[in-house]
Order: structure tokens, then sequence, then C-alpha cells
């Protein structure tokens, strides 16, 4: 039969494995938001470069065939 002892070691247990869990789980949260913050700023880059080289095709001269076409 479980004693009261044996329950309360054994929730004791239970309790540190699942605070080991959620302190894994908080760091591999933390990492893959740095990650994401990264490619953010990226995007943000590559966005911002997209509409300056857009902005410079718009103000180029049109294309047209040449006369002997």
């Amino acid at each position: 039969m479980n004693t009261a002892e044996d329950r309360v070691t054994r929730l004791e247990e239970t309790v540190a494995h699942q605070a080991k869990t959620i302190e894994e789980l908080s760091d591999q949260l933390a990492e893959q938001w740095k990650v994401v913050e990264q490619t953010r700023a990226k995007l943000d880059r590559l966005t911002e470069r997209f509409l300056s080289l857009q902005e410079q095709s718009i103000d180029a001269p049109p294309i047209t065939r040449p006369p002997h076409y």
C-alpha cells in the first residue's frame, strides 16, 4: 500500500520533471523567436530592395521595337 510519503515523493518527482520540460520548451521557444525576428528583418530588407528596384524600372525608358521589324 502506498503511504502518504511515497505519494508526495512521486508528486515531487513529477513536478520536477514537468519543470524541466517547461524550461526546455521555453528555451526552444526563445531560440525560435530569434529565428523569426531574423527572418522578419531579412524580409523587410528584401521588400525595401524590391520596391527600390521596382521604382527604378518604372523610370526606365519603354522598350520599343527597332524600326527594321
